[in-house]
């Protein structure tokens, strides 16, 4: 049997329904045109079609879906068919239809193709991340570099995409026990004292989870690595190696030349992975991170570096994805502007 597919439910996406409705997060164009609409009298039924314009791994359907269910007064008078998260979609496919009177849902149209195009272009791209370091767990790390109300949608496209959540909270996976990732700055608050910082967070957390642990605070990763290993073994899932591109590491700095020395090479996680080892550390892992993309990851697979996980941020926003929706029938006619037209799509089931 195929396996059965759910839907997210829509109260998870903690939406705020009456603001919505209002309008007060749509563009301001199509608040107006709804406005107009109601205004006017006029209430056209119509089929809103979502189309991709590129190929890809589709995320943000059921939070699209969401939108759309706390944004009308009334969800049972709208008639919605949409593919599923995760689903590969083509160039100019369609993926989501909406049936309903137009006045009702014209300000949320805009608003759900920018959910489609910010969601299918995180797990379009986590979906290559994790291909390229296939079978190494993609780790996604704490967002720093865009707006915070975007990291929670963000998160779910990811996962969507295949990678695993790494941040201030224990997150697991099937094939992980619970791991969370120290800090810098917790690193910072203790002094620049790593084993300090790993200290305080094994008092405070429980016995199962395992811990991340940066270890270039002191630009010297090869000593952090081992001093946390000699002290808190059983408890270290794994060090991160995310020396900054403007620094070298000092275990580098006898052997340059011939290389790019900087940030997170091959050397130097040959380095602490042969420290490690020396000194019986084995089953310690490491993760690299710092503007870690695919053709990065490609190139350590490549090479046979010693790398467990990679550590993904700003790789996942990178580029773009586009949708457009468009009216393609109306009061039950084929009707849409010069260029679109109804495309059907058989993959598409009906949202109950």
């Amino acid at each position: 049997m195929p396996r059965r597919r759910k839907r997210l439910d829509s109260a998870s996406f903690d939406l705020p329904a009456e603001q919505l409705r209002r309008g007060d997060f749509s563009h301001p164009t199509s608040a107006w045109a709804r406005d107009v609409l109601i205004a006017d009298g006029r209430s056209p039924l119509v089929t809103v079609q979502f189309s991709s314009e590129q190929s890809g791994l589709l995320g943000g359907i059921d939070e699209a879906i969401a939108v759309l269910r706390m944004g009308v007064e009334d969800w049972t008078q709208l008639t919605v068919h949409a593919l599923y998260d995760g689903d590969r979609i083509d160039a100019d496919e369609t993926v989501m239809t909406v049936d309903g009177r137009f006045d009702q849902f014209a300000h949320l149209a805009p608003m759900c193709v920018g959910v489609l195009s910010r969601r299918t272009r995180v797990t379009t791209n986590a979906r290559a991340l994790v291909e390229a370091a296939r079978p190494k767990p993609v780790m996604t790390l704490p967002a720093r570099n865009d707006h915070w109300l975007l990291h929670r949608g963000d998160a779910l496209a990811s996962q969507i995409g295949g990678t695993m959540q790494l941040s201030g909270a224990a997150q697991s996976s099937r094939t992980q026990p619970p791991l969370i990732l120290v800090p810098h700055a917790l690193v910072a608050a203790y002094l620049g004292d790593t084993v300090a910082a790993v200290r305080a967070c094994l008092a405070h957390t429980p016995d199962r989870t395992m811990l991340v642990v940066p270890v270039d605070y002191d630009n010297d990763s090869v000593a952090t690595a081992l001093a946390v290993a000699r002290t808190q073994e059983s408890r270290v899932w794994g060090v991160q190696l995310a020396t900054s591109e403007h620094l070298v590491d000092q275990s580098i700095m006898p052997v340059m030349g011939g290389f790019v020395p900087t940030g997170v090479n091959s050397h130097l996680v040959w380095n602490v992975r042969n420290a490690l080892d020396a000194e019986g550390f084995g089953d310690i892992k490491i993760l690299v991170s710092g503007s870690i993309t695919v053709t990065r990851i490609r190139e350590f697979e490549d090479e046979g570096v010693p790398v467990d996980a990679y550590g993904v941020g700003t790789a996942l926003t990178s580029g773009r994805f586009g949708f457009v929706a468009d009216v393609v029938t109306l009061d039950g006619a084929a009707h849409a502007r010069a260029g679109r037209t109804l495309k059907p799509n058989p993959r598409m089931e009906r949202v109950r």
